[in-house]
């Protein structure tokens, strides 16, 4: 059992001042004053007023690895623990990208188990960017329905260079799979959309909602931030039901950074819970010219979503309106129901930030992963300086 003492708590809402015990995993009490259980060890920590808030979930994370478009030199090697624990995430759904040749669902659903050994929370999806889906037990239907990890289809690509270009029917079998399989298993059920620089843009999207019966929940296109008219689109279509996801890349002219996307997204007054923020951790961030050569190549990191929603906080805006971006709004559209809030009966997944917002401790499952800001559990190739 662990006693917080004197949390400022976010759940994401502001609900100052509070007091958390956990124990089991979960939190199981939560009020302004709460004394140590008589006759049980309780650690009690005293966290003077420092801020509270609820694991970070990054629902697009390449956990393998992603790259290679440049060749076998420039793929991306697997994420590991601590690059996602230092930076305030509990969660993560790994996928795979461009690559499913010399990349597969079995070595992402290895990576995902592995890191749920050390005790982190990993997810899945199955697929990858191209049409027929890469899959483990021959659909996309079957692999949510049969595989424990995998929750969703993802990330297929729309409106870029390096997809298989889908059809509209082709597109729309893939959501209804993920539809129905969602309904039978309880999981997210949904057809994540890598979303290109190409013309068409949602346009796919916007087809299958006027011509089918498919929920807007099935869809959840991301990167929609990486060109300003592709935004315009993108929260035009979240006011047709669809939850879209900004990516905490580097933004230039063209494009938008996550932050950016957030603030216009409040200003804006759009549905708060139909905008989630993710990382593209482990992934490539590649610029290509107009034949589609590769120029530049940057890699995706985790700890972005926390340092956009930094900045933000800095220049005034308020933590308990960005927090959910990153958590609350994850959680309830992948359906993970004790994760993404401080609550009685939620999974004890919890960060503490510093009075800088720096990340000082982190809590998964009720079990230390970081303690004053020094990583406690590591992966067994973080453990040595010689790997």
């Amino acid at each position: 059992m662990i006693l917080l003492k004197n949390a400022e708590v976010f759940a994401p809402e502001r609900l100052g001042r509070r007091d958390v015990l956990l124990a089991g995993g979960q939190v199981v009490a939560l009020a302004e004053r709460l004394d140590t259980p008589a006759g049980w060890s309780v650690e009690v920590l005293d966290l003077q007023g420092q801020m509270l808030i609820p694991g970070l979930i990054d629902c697009h994370t390449h956990l393998a690895g992603g790259g290679g478009e440049a060749g076998a030199a420039t793929r991306v090697p697997a994420v590991q623990l601590t690059q996602l624990t230092r930076a305030g995430v509990t969660t993560a759904i790994g996928l795979l990208g461009t690559d499913a040749r010399t990349r597969t669902i079995a070595e992402l659903l290895a990576c995902a188990r592995g890191l749920g050994e050390l005790g982190f929370n990993a997810l899945c999806y199955t697929g990858s960017y191209e049409v027929p889906p890469t899959t483990l037990t021959g659909s996309v239907r079957g692999d949510i329905v049969h595989i424990d990890r995998v929750v969703a289809c993802g990330e297929v690509a729309l409106s870029d260079h390096r997809s298989s270009q889908p059809t509209f029917d082709e597109l729309v079998k893939l959501a209804a799979d993920c539809h129905v399989a969602g309904m039978m298993t309880g999981k997210a059920g949904l057809l994540h959309l890598h979303m290109g620089d190409g013309k068409r843009g949602l346009s796919l999207v916007n087809r299958a909602l006027d011509e089918t019966e498919l929920p807007a929940r099935t869809f959840h296109p991301t990167h929609v931030n990486r060109q300003k008219w592709l935004w315009q689109d993108a929260k035009a279509l979240a006011l047709r039901g669809c939850t879209v996801d900004a990516t905490a890349f580097p933004a230039d002219e063209e494009s938008l950074s996550a932050g950016q996307a957030m603030a216009d997204w409040l200003d804006c007054g759009l549905p708060r819970e139909r905008l989630t923020v993710s990382s593209d951790g482990g992934g490539c961030l590649p610029t290509f010219d107009g034949d589609g050569v590769l120029q530049h190549m940057d890699v995706g990191r985790s700890a972005a979503i926390l340092e956009e929603i930094q900045e933000l906080v800095r220049d005034g805006r308020a933590l308990e309106d960005l927090l959910p971006f990153a958590t609350s709004n994850v959680a309830r559209l992948f359906r993970l129901g004790q994760k993404g809030r401080v609550a009685t009966g939620a999974d004890a997944d919890l960060v503490v930030l510093s009075r800088s917002l720096a990340v000082q401790h982190v809590l998964i499952g009720g079990q230390w992963f970081m303690r004053d800001f020094v990583a406690v559990r590591r992966g067994m190739f973080e453990a040595r300086d010689t790997f």
